[in-house]
């Protein structure tokens, strides 16, 4: 008899898609169609904010993807998004078309960060998390020695210029569109794939996944790689939106404390969470943006809230309350029964 069939004799069946959750996915691509329109009838600051918004998911999906499901917490992600910065730059500088130059700039540095794997995954916890800030200075005082970028005074995306700015405005904006949903496709794939599942095994219990053969490093490495490549593509279509390129900006600590933020509201380890704390981000910084320190002040102490009382994050709590799913990563096992009760694998 199959474990399946074992299972359902006992009451008890093994499910993934649930009907929400088929539903969430039709949405979701419904959406993205109307969202290729949206160049046709937003005005230019509603276009630079959609495609500030399309950036805050891929790095907080990203941050998740290597803290919430890998176990790899990090405070040196930003060095991934201002190496996608410079090599854009670069790359542009050297005659490559500016739009081709974000995503060759990407793979730059996900080609970079194979080698620099090496050595961070022997790293454990904070030693991980410290060690990859370290990096990312090193990185920042590094690109400050290229004389094309002129110390912190920087320099600018040039090559852009030959664009009219509604061309320009709406390229970008499809682009970064579009990589949120290659990226967010690609994640999902990935976290329901076998080494999906071994990467949340290696977070549960790295001691336990290694003794049922799970190749510790190598998934590791996978989703190291995944995350610098998603956050270099997020700190190139940065700089087209602003054009100028200031190594203090792109190479600040601020940016991983947001990608944090993002999925502590949000919700860490869980898909949906990453992106409804990056909806949350982006309507908070749209409303109180303006209002100088007191906005920092006021993220951080949101923050230590839901870490202290809400450490699920909003989406957790929502699952945890109404058993609810919408793009489910694992299995559930069901009870059939009076109570009907259902948890997670």
């Amino acid at each position: 008899m199959s474990p399946n069939a074992t299972l359902a004799s006992n009451g008890i069946s093994i499910e993934r898609w649930t009907k929400s959750s088929r539903v969430a996915l039709g949405c979701m691509a419904a959406v993205l169609v109307l969202l290729m329109f949206a160049p046709t009838v937003l005005g230019a600051g509603a276009i630079d904010r959609m495609t500030a918004l399309f950036i805050y998911v891929i790095l907080a999906a990203m941050w998740n993807a290597l803290a919430g499901f890998g176990g790899l917490v990090s405070v040196g992600q930003q060095v991934f998004f201002g190496l996608g910065a410079y090599f854009t730059i670069r790359l542009a500088d050297a005659g490559l078309n500016p739009f081709v130059s974000l995503f060759a700039a990407a793979i730059v540095t996900g080609a970079l960060s194979i080698p620099l794997s090496l050595f961070m995954l022997r790293l454990k916890g904070g030693e991980f998390a410290i060690g990859m800030w370290v990096i990312a200075e090193l990185a920042h005082l590094l690109v400050n020695l290229d004389r094309l970028i002129q110390g912190e005074t920087g320099t600018s995306l040039i090559s852009l210029n030959v664009y009219d700015g509604a061309t320009r405005r709406a390229t970008i904006y499809w682009l970064a569109l579009i990589a949120m949903a290659a990226l967010l496709g690609a994640l999902f794939i990935l976290m329901r794939s076998r080494a999906g599942a071994a990467m949340q095994a290696i977070r549960d219990n790295e001691e336990a996944a290694i003794s049922v053969g799970v190749r510790v490093i190598a998934t590791k490495r996978l989703l190291f790689v995944l995350a610098a490549f998603g956050i270099a593509v997020a700190g190139g279509l940065w700089l087209a939106t602003a054009t100028t390129f200031q190594p203090k900006t792109y190479f600040s600590v601020q940016w991983t404390a947001y990608m944090i933020f993002m999925v502590l509201v949000g919700g860490i380890g869980k898909f949906e969470g990453a992106i409804l704390g990056a909806i949350l981000f982006f309507v908070i910084e749209t409303v109180f943006g303006s209002a100088g320190v007191w906005y920092l002040i006021g993220l951080g102490a949101t923050a230590v809230i839901f870490s202290l009382y809400l450490p699920r994050g909003l989406w957790g709590e929502i699952e945890r309350r109404f058993d609810f799913q919408l793009l489910p990563v694992g299995y559930r096992l069901k009870l059939h029964g009076p109570h009907k009760v259902k948890w997670e694998e």
